[in-house]
């Protein structure tokens, strides 16, 4: 939408810290897209903490999605395409930019009423994504659940996340794009009144490298107080990489473009850094440009050997889906009809020595699934399932506020079924957005059955911290001597302790 198709005496206008700003109306709801929240972090601001935007004094008008950070394996301007089969782009978002510091908000009204607010943080590991992905549109939830929902653009990749503390960088640099986040959340905490939501009632929420994000959080000091709630989906982040581990990386791309230390990284185009980037990675999705331990902005893990002290009070939410890795391998060769053989190598590649251990309580568990679909089950449990079940485990043995776990087990039937329950089906179920998820979530009523329990849920978090609704079974906290953990299907349940045999091995 812009500027020029809409009609500006049905806009809605807010003074905020930065300057004014004009959303627009969809029935009760004001939406504001592209909101600015930092400076551009472009030529000496690259690669530094974010800075906060000139202040501006004529309203200026928030009715479209802005640039999205520069994605991985992609020129700065390009646009991609489906960034997945859950996680496709919003018709009419603009191509990439370094000038990417923007959010969006939803608002059932902007009368000051205090609702929760929902601040959700887009998957795509460290190094793709965008806050206007098109299941991320917050208009159903904030009004099923009079809400606020807040979704946000952050630097990523290189332009994030390039650690240059010893090459004469920021010492922050590793973490610029989680600083982003944390500006972000001091913009909702300074802002978000005047758009009806409620600064003390704070939830952030994501998935994939989203719940890596929400994990981080956790263990940032400059984010503390920021957010009082937390759902972690299908991104369980223990830990982040090292500071020595990044700054050879660093030294490795000052290398690859022939340069000596970072103040010249300020003068070279974006273009050439990328390529330069590229050359130090065989797959750009998971290049090593993800945040680091600091000592400074992040000067812990979040999750390893423990759970920051620093959020004991933050209740959170953690849970995975059922066959999360069918989403990456689908277009793999013989997917669907890999042998033995091909099982017994990627569970090894993934397990090591528990492997047929592993794959043994697997068929068990799931006496129907073909090689194809084991193979699939032992990466999933391998990876999001169990630093899940760890994640849970550390918070709980925390104390504080208590830990939330679940599991989707509700399988789409697209492509043919052959993707069950994959990474990010859960998305669009929480969000409320079936109707606009046709293509991932399948046609009929099932899908909306199980976006009525999610949704409800998560809303019921935010506004609470529990999960509980009557729509679901009772639903207690994670610990370790039950493990009671809520199957989400269409007619959930809890299950005490689910894959425990494959637990059991994977812990011995």
């Amino acid at each position: 939408m812009t500027a020029d198709a809409i009609d500006l005496v049905h806009t809605a206008r807010i003074e905020t810290s930065n300057g004014p700003i004009r959303g627009y109306r969809d029935g009760e709801l004001s939406i504001f897209k592209g909101v600015r929240y930092g400076a551009p972090p472009v030529g000496s601001l690259r690669f530094q903490p974010p800075q906060a935007p000139h202040p501006w004094i004529d309203a200026v008008d928030t009715v479209a999605l802005a640039a999205p950070a520069v994605q991985a394996g992609l020129a700065p301007g390009e646009k991609s395409g489906a960034r997945s089969a859950g996680d496709p782009p919003t018709p009419g978002e603009p191509g990439s930019s370094e000038d990417c510091l923007f959010l969006n908000v939803w608002t059932p009204a902007t009368d000051g009423a205090a609702r929760p607010v929902m601040v959700w943080l887009h998957g795509g590991g460290f190094a793709n994504g965008s806050g206007g992905a098109a299941m991320y549109d917050g208009a159903a939830l904030a009004r099923r659940g009079d809400v606020v929902i807040v979704t946000v653009n952050h630097r990523l990749n290189i332009f994030g996340y390039l650690n240059l503390a010893e090459v004469g960088g920021h010492p922050s640099s590793g973490v610029a794009g989680m600083l982003d986040i944390v500006q972000a959340l001091e913009w909702v905490r300074d802002n978000i009144a005047a758009f009806g939501g409620d600064p003390n009632c704070v939830t952030i929420f994501g998935e994939s490298g989203g719940g890596w994000k929400v994990c981080l959080l956790q263990a940032m000091p400059a984010a503390k107080g920021l957010f009082h709630r937390a759902i972690v989906q299908s991104g369980p982040g223990l830990s982040a990489l090292t500071a020595k581990a990044t700054a050879k990386t660093a030294r490795d791309l000052l290398a690859a473009l022939g340069i000596a230390d970072a103040a010249a990284l300020a003068e070279i185009p974006a273009e050439r850094i990328q390529a330069a980037a590229a050359t130090l990675t065989s797959d750009p999705i998971m290049a090593p440009f993800a945040p680091c331990v600091d000592g400074i902005a992040l000067p812990r893990n979040p999750f390893h050997p423990d759970a920051a002290p620093q959020s004991a009070d933050i209740p959170v939410m953690v849970g995975t889906n059922k066959d999360e890795t069918t989403l990456f391998n689908l277009g793999a060769r013989g997917f669907g009809d890999w042998t033995e053989a091909e099982l017994d190598k990627r569970s090894r590649a993934a397990l090591g020595d528990k492997a047929p251990a592993v794959v043994a309580a697997l068929r068990r568990a799931y006496p129907h699934y073909s090689p194809t679909h084991l193979a699939c089950a032992a990466t999933t449990v391998a990876m999001m399932w169990r630093n899940s079940v760890i994640l849970a485990e550390r918070k709980a043995a925390a104390g504080g506020a208590p830990v939330y776990m679940y599991m989707m087990t509700w399988e789409t039937p697209v492509a043919r079924g052959r993707l069950r329950c994959p990474h990010a089906l859960e998305i669009p179920l929480v969000f409320d957005n079936v109707e606009a998820a046709r293509n991932f979530v399948g046609r009929g009523d099932d899908p909306q059955v199980v976006a009525n329990q999610m949704a409800p849920a998560w809303l019921a978090f935010a506004r609470t911290g529990n999960p509980n609704t009557p729509g679901l079974p009772q639903w207690p906290k994670y610990d370790p001597a039950s493990r009671a953990t809520m199957i989400f299907d269409l007619k959930s349940r809890i299950e005490n302790d689910p894959l425990s045999e494959v637990r059991r091995i994977l812990e011995g």
